[in-house]
């Protein structure tokens, strides 16, 4: 079997990066955005969101525990710095969505966005180890990247962005996934020590997202019990999908 080439590598990684805005298409038949709704929609994308966090740390202390660790304290760092220079802004507006709610979705979409620079990377390395590895993790991802996509617009379609808006920016969350596995293909020695960082990175900032902005809000709109019992079925949910590819 020939070696993949550069343009195989990249067009693995933008199949992945599309399949993210996927995940916005359900969110196609909900038009009714309720209190209720709103505070469901953040335990669900919490939910999915800490099974995420769950799998990269998982793959990271497969490469470098300590690394993974210490990307973890990093990506805290970077998304506090983040919320406290989007807190300057009153009149941030993005996807026809303004001020607090529109920084949330800048927040998440940001995060979502380092979280695949890791993935990106490892599409990159797995073709640069094997093509049959790199098919099977591009396919990984790319499912798994789905339910992503669905965070990002339980996030942004009930604070009043449009479905094709979230599918859209979801897309851009994971452009770094076909931008950074071309350069991690050709130099896989150079970037598997940067992988577990950058998947503590995506991890650690994920973690604060849920539990600074997601959860406080679920749980204004909705009973702590209906929180409790969403989160947990949507991590079971997004743990259950990771699982089945895993394996």
């Amino acid at each position: 079997m020939a070696d993949p080439t550069l343009g195989v590598v990249f067009v693995a990684a933008l199949i992945t990066a599309v399949a993210t805005g996927i995940g916005a298409l359900p969110l196609l038949v909900a038009r009714r955005v309720s209190r209720r709704w709103l505070g469901l929609a953040n335990a669900v994308a919490a939910g999915l969101m800490l099974a995420a966090c769950h799998a990269l740390i998982v793959e990271g202390f497969g490469f470098n525990p300590l690394r993974t660790v210490a990307g973890i304290v990093l990506g805290l760092v970077f998304i506090v710095a983040a919320g406290q220079v989007l807190r300057r802004h009153d009149r941030l507006e993005i996807a026809e969505v303004k001020d607090a709610d529109a920084r949330r979705i800048v927040l998440i979409i940001g995060i979502m966005t380092l979280h695949s620079a890791a993935e990106g990377i490892g599409v990159g390395v797995a073709y640069g180890g094997d093509e049959a590895l790199g098919r099977f993790i591009t396919a990984a991802i790319a499912l798994h990247n789905i339910p992503e996509g669905l965070a990002i617009a339980l996030v942004m379609v009930p604070r009043g962005a449009s479905v094709a808006n979230a599918a859209g920016w979801s897309i851009v969350s994971s452009l770094p996934q076909p931008l950074l596995a071309v350069p991690a293909f050709v130099l896989v020695a150079a970037f598997v020590p940067l992988l577990p960082l950058g998947l503590g990175i995506a991890a650690g900032a994920m973690i604060w997202m849920v539990f600074a902005e997601l959860m406080p809000e679920a749980n204004e709109r909705v009973s702590p019990a209906m929180v409790g019992i969403a989160v947990t079925l949507a991590f079971a949910a997004m743990l259950s999908l990771q699982m089945l590819f895993a394996g």
